[in-house]
């Protein structure tokens, strides 16, 4: 059902999902990379990417793709595959404007017979009641007689180069039968961990969201009993590692949940869950338990300095990471900004180093000026708040040279052992 020399993919969107999937399909099909970022189109240009998904040596090797920002270059295609954002506003709502604006721009070169794949994470629904709407209107054609619509959710892990795309099983759905195995037969080019087809749009959409649904409210749960033994004095990392020796115990561990997934996906189901008459109890409570986690660190280190006489005002504080996890330049959601926010409420002056953040877009983000390296015997605190490496590889002696002689260091990763930090989660 797949005529190679006929199928023109375009990749609308071309961040941490869509640069790695237009790479892959690159490899079988005429491909096209579209973003309205003219700098990330000329960055990728040039042969690099900010992401660090796609390798340069892997970018050179890219002959049959194109990347541009011009929106008549994609007319030609046949299928276009849509891997924007989909955040959460200030409010904690669905923020569904990238995807919006995403399906006008699509249906501006849609034609007879195209197919229009999201991969973009949404509530169940969210394919056929917003986007093909759009589509329909600004396209003047019909859905599922002159186009159809797939939907496959993005399954990538930012940083992970064990699970690349290839390796990592794919959901895919299409708007009819016939539409939903030419979709699913689209993804086996390029998904060597096999595909699983689902009855619909739908159930692909909701089997997606709750895969960081679920993974949200298992760490909200150990959150809140590391919450409890540090009121009882109990060692968390202790209590978890005795508990896993049993063979059916989960092995989550307590921290901080950002990202762009775990962190905002919840916010999709349980939003469109209220709009259907049903209060998500247990799901909004761990968001609001996983969104606290920030305060409750801040709250700790500051009675931990007060502990030892130090003075809070104007207290020199280091935070080590900012990314919203190890080994990746992915700022998206972000819980570390919390620590940072809180520690300046309590008007510390806040160093935040991380090798792997974008200081640029530190800044642009959250106004947050990162310091290219800490300075040994200043800091009155220190937070090790993300496990890249190159902290990792740190002894404590290494890391305790940044503090004062009287100072705090608190780990929130388990970097370090019990008996070396004053605190941890």
């Amino acid at each position: 059902m797949i005529n190679k020399k006929n199928t023109k993919i375009a990749i609308i969107g071309l961040g941490y999902v869509g640069l790695p999937l237009a790479a892959e399909f690159g490899k079988f099909f005429n491909t096209i990379g579209y973003d309205i970022n003219h700098t990330r189109i000329e960055e990728l240009q040039s042969g690099h990417d900010a992401t660090l998904e796609v390798l340069p040596e892997e970018l050179d090797q890219l002959i049959n793709i194109k990347f541009t920002s011009i929106l008549n270059d994609i007319k030609n295609c046949n299928i276009f595959i849509v891997t924007v954002p989909t955040p959460i506003d200030s409010d904690k709502k669905p923020d569904l404007s990238p995807l919006i604006s995403a399906s006008k721009s699509v249906s501006k070169v849609l034609k007879k017979d195209d197919i229009v794949i999201y991969e973009s994470t949404v509530y169940p629904g969210a394919t056929e009641e917003i986007c093909v709407p759009i589509l329909e209107e600004f396209s003047g054609l019909i859905f599922n007689k002159d186009f159809f619509c797939g939907y496959s959710p993005e399954r990538i892990n930012p940083g992970d180069k064990e699970h690349r795309l290839p390796s990592i099983k794919k959901i895919t759905s299409g708007s009819t039968s016939e539409i939903a195995t030419k979709v699913d037969n689209l993804y086996k080019y390029i998904i060597s961990a096999g595909t699983h087809k689902t009855s619909s749009i739908k159930v692909a959409e909701a089997a997606k969201v709750i895969e960081n649904t679920q993974r949200d409210v298992n760490i909200a749960l150990i959150n809140e009993l590391a919450l409890i033994f540090n009121r009882l004095d109990i060692d968390t990392e202790a209590v978890l590692d005795a508990a896993g020796t049993k063979w059916n115990f989960l092995p989550f561990k307590p921290g901080l949940v950002g990202g762009h997934c775990i962190g905002v996906d919840p916010y999709y189901l349980t939003d469109k869950a209220i709009k259907v008459g049903y209060e998500p109890d247990m799901i909004l409570a761990g968001r609001r338990i996983n969104d606290n986690m920030g305060e409750f660190v801040v709250s700790q280190v500051i009675k931990l300095m007060l502990l030892k006489n130090i003075y809070t005002k104007d207290a020199n504080v280091l935070i080590m990471g900012l990314t919203f996890k190890e080994n990746c330049p992915d700022l998206r959601n972000t819980k570390v900004v919390d620590l940072v926010y809180g520690f300046e409420r309590y008007e510390c002056n806040v160093d935040v180093f991380d090798p792997w953040a974008d200081p640029i877009q530190s800044i642009k983000e959250y106004g947050v000026k990162t310091i290219n390296e800490p300075i040994f015997k200043k800091y009155d605190a220190i937070i090790l708040a993300v496990a890249h490496d190159e902290f990792t590889k740190l002894s404590v002696k290494e890391i305790k040279s940044y503090g004062k002689k009287k100072h705090v260091l608190y780990d929130i990763k388990y970097i370090l052992n019990e008996q070396e930090v004053d605190g941890r989660l």
